[in-house]
């Protein structure tokens, strides 16, 4: 905690020497800003807050426009986004997961190329109207007293032998969750994924409540393994010591158990706010709140220009799937098959 609220203090030192030195950086005029700051920013964020909300925090520090937060899942959070519809009372939609963005980018606004240019091609809409923040990737955690790397399956799909019976942990519900099996349909067919769904549940998989709690039972021995998104584990490694005794093992074979997912954001093409929902934009992708999301939060930074936090491993050594972040947008046909199968409620 306290190294956190170190660098926040730092970092919002960094912020405001930047915007000194570089005018540029002000994208409105003065003018403009004084009627944002007159505004509450509504954002609806599939995202954790212990996560997201210092940078909320630091962003109201520095620009003086109040932000008010709507939390909840990534599935829930674009359903009543849909429901809402040109009464939504959102100005931005943050979310963990590129699933959620698919679904609602029909209800977002076209971004300025000065935003989306920021960040690779891959890492954004193909119609501008989404942007990534932060790269996570998929993974296996495993518990290091039961198992070593050799024990481990060469891919995902092998975990659907019965030798694993008892010893996975997932959380089905949540947003990551189904955006991965979403990459299995893409990936390898219904029938197929019908397959590894119907194995996981005979093999008697244990469901948790989120990743964190995932992770916490494998640390414990509850489970042997665990399918979470790579940065659970690192935030337990720096509270607790690397002595615990779990790691994270990226599949060697290519699919989507490595899936790279982004966490990114869209302005609502109905939100009387555009002003500050742009700059909320811009400051999520400036150098400084990259490397904060890099260096606190364990995710991969999308600014080409910030170092990769070098515990992990490079994104270009993962043998991810060649599945373009738009074409996750699914999610209701995945949770449809999951509910058919009685995975999930």
């Amino acid at each position: 905690m306290i190294k956190t609220q170190s660098y926040l203090l730092a970092f919002a030192l960094l912020v405001l020497t930047a915007l000194a030195c570089n005018p540029q950086h002000n994208v409105e005029s003065a003018n403009d800003i004084d009627d944002a700051l007159h505004k509450t920013l509504t954002v609806y964020a599939a995202k954790n807050e212990q996560n997201i909300g210092p940078l909320i925090n630091q962003f109201t520090t520095l620009y003086g426009i109040d932000v008010e937060v709507k939390y909840g899942g990534t599935s829930a959070m674009a359903a009543t986004i849909l429901e809402e519809g040109n009464k939504s009372k959102a100005d931005v939609f943050l979310t963990r997961d590129p699933g959620g963005l698919g679904a609602v980018q029909q209800l977002f606004t076209v971004l300025p190329t000065s935003i989306t240019n920021l960040v690779p091609n891959w890492a954004s809409s193909t119609t501008g109207r989404w942007v990534g923040i932060s790269a996570r990737a998929r993974t296996l955690v495993y518990n290091t007293d039961n198992l070593t790397e050799e024990d481990l399956p060469s891919s995902i799909f092998l975990l659907i032998d019965p030798k694993w019976k008892n010893r996975i942990g997932w959380s089905p519900t949540s947003g990551p969750t189904v955006t991965m099996i979403t990459a299995m349909r893409l990936q390898w067919g219904e029938e197929q994924t019908r397959k590894w769904l119907k194995g996981i549940k005979e093999n008697k998989a244990t469901s948790y409540m989120n990743h964190t709690s995932t992770v916490a039972a494998v640390i414990s021995g509850e489970a042997d393994l665990g399918l979470v998104n790579h940065y659970y584990l690192h935030r337990f490694l720096e509270e607790q010591g690397a002595q615990l005794p779990a790691r994270n093992y990226h599949f060697p074979e290519k699919g989507p158990g490595n899936l790279i997912m982004i966490s990114g954001a869209g302005i609502l093409s109905t939100s009387d706010n555009q002003t500050s929902a742009l700059k909320f934009l811009e400051f999520l992708l400036s150098t400084e709140s990259q490397t904060y999301v890099t260096n606190e939060s364990f995710e991969y930074p999308l600014r080409p220009s910030i170092q990769t936090n070098p515990l992990l491993i490079p994104i270009s050594e993962i043998q991810k799937p060649h599945v373009g972040m738009e074409e996750l947008s699914d999610i209701q046909g995945t949770l449809e098959l999951m509910r058919n199968l009685e995975i999930i409620p």
